[in-house]
């Protein structure tokens, strides 16, 4: 299936690695020109060359930034940049780390505040700064997307997980509000929910649940393959050829979806 990437400028955010990463090599294996984005410039350094050497790509066609996704101005310092380098924008990926685990009593007022910034007002900050150029984009060639990565927290609440739980259902909120606004300018806003996925940030997650528990991370880990319904836990390309279809122009019908790409962990209906 030809997705109709080809020569498109997307900008994924969190993209040093994990699934914002592995996002942005399968845009790059689909023709895309990619801006990718982490707080440290070594990491994303090295995430460029990861992605010249498993994409394919020439460096050329890969901006890495340094961008903070807390802070106004520099989402839109690297958006940007983006334009100016790429000649316009196509696809946003919102994307930002996971914050801390902890019960109630755990979590002070600043840690909610922090990962209401971290993964709620990122994500409505990015959007806003790239409306316009998705607007134009749209209107040049009939779609434009946004795609949030958010998590199957925000469909079932994960124990532990209270920041992600509450800060990740207001993404869902914001998508769903946005994708009315701009269905009729030709952009699509649909968020993507992973499940337990083989990233980095899975490992520091059973980690920390060994350490709060006791249990043994093997046990972690097996007990989150056996609540999904393909008994495994998933793999960052599997996540992320979901994502590319949702972005690219043979979706264009879809919009304000959340998509559950979790193995079958979630139980709900709808």
């Amino acid at each position: 299936m030809d997705l109709g990437l080809l020569n498109k400028v997307a900008f994924v955010a969190g993209s040093s690695s994990g699934l914002g990463r592995a996002i942005a090599k399968e845009l790059l294996i689909e023709g895309c020109k990619v801006a990718i984005c982490s707080r440290t410039q070594s990491k994303i350094e090295a995430a460029q060359e990861w992605l010249v050497e498993e994409s394919g790509a020439s460096p050329s066609d890969i901006l890495p930034l340094v961008c903070d996704v807390t802070d106004e101005a520099q989402i839109e310092n690297a958006l940007s940049k983006t334009i100016e380098r790429f000649g316009g924008l196509n696809l946003l990926v919102t994307n930002s780390g996971g914050p801390p685990t902890g019960m109630i009593d755990d979590l002070a007022a600043d840690a909610w505040r922090n990962a209401i910034e971290l993964n709620l007002m990122s994500t409505i900050n990015m959007s806003r700064a790239a409306i316009g150029p998705l607007r134009k984009a749209a209107k040049k060639d009939g779609h434009a997307s946004i795609l949030m990565i958010t998590s199957l927290s925000a469909k079932q609440p994960i124990p532990s997980l209270y920041l992600s739980n509450v800060s990740r259902a207001g993404v869902q909120g914001f998508a769903k509000s946005l994708s009315e606004e701009l269905g009729a300018d030709g952009i699509t806003v649909n968020t993507i929910l992973p499940g337990y996925t083989k990233t980095d940030r899975l490992s520091h997650l059973s980690e920390s649940l060994n350490e709060q528990t006791g249990q043994p991370i093997d046990q972690i880990e097996a007990g989150w393959a056996a609540n999904s319904a393909l008994k495994r836990i998933g793999t960052e390309d599997e996540f992320s050829a979901a994502a590319t279809f949702l972005l690219s122009g043979r979706a264009s019908f879809i919009t304000g979806v959340a998509l559950v790409v979790d193995g079958g962990a979630v139980k709900s209906l709808l």
